[in-house]
């Protein structure tokens, strides 16, 4: 069975509700997936726009999830390292954590969430960049899921 990535809140490919954008608190927003691929050893999520005005955008990179990890609550607290010891990257808003869609008013945007099984845990200081763990994840992925919310204002 393939790996997927799914949430309670929206639908793939259907509207990320206000509560997780910058119109709301902001928050994270609750996300599961299945039983990953044998040899797990960390998940990383990577959610990006590449609809923004300038280019991709980085909401949000997450790295060194436990591999008995099957999915993250809403609000994940936007500190450098998590409890179960995962660490979180800086964010394109230049900040540690989640930052939600907060594009310009105009055609609705496209925010890939992105889960990569992975065959080594990173062992990244927390706040590096999506372009740092991409490199980092090179020749490690042994599975990989996407979950495409719209939002638009």
């Amino acid at each position: 069975m393939a790996l997927e990535l799914e949430s309670p809140t929206f639908e793939a490919q259907a509207t990320i509700p206000t509560k997780y954008t910058c119109d709301g608190p902001d928050v994270s927003p609750p996300l599961s997936w299945n039983d990953p691929p044998k040899g797990t050893k960390s998940f990383t999520i990577i959610c990006d726009d590449p609809d923004a005005p300038g280019g991709t955008w980085v909401h949000w990179v997450l790295y060194d999830l436990p591999p008995d990890t099957s999915g993250l609550p809403e609000d994940v607290p936007k500190t450098k390292t998590l409890d179960n010891e995962a660490k979180q990257g800086t964010n394109d808003f230049r900040s540690i954590g989640y930052g939600g869609p907060c594009p310009p008013r105009g055609p609705a945007h496209r925010y890939f969430f992105k889960l990569y099984a992975l065959d080594a845990k990173l062992d990244l200081p927390p706040g590096k960049t999506k372009r740092d763990v991409e490199k980092a994840i090179e020749g490690h992925i042994l599975a990989s899921a996407e979950l495409v919310g719209l939002y638009k204002r």
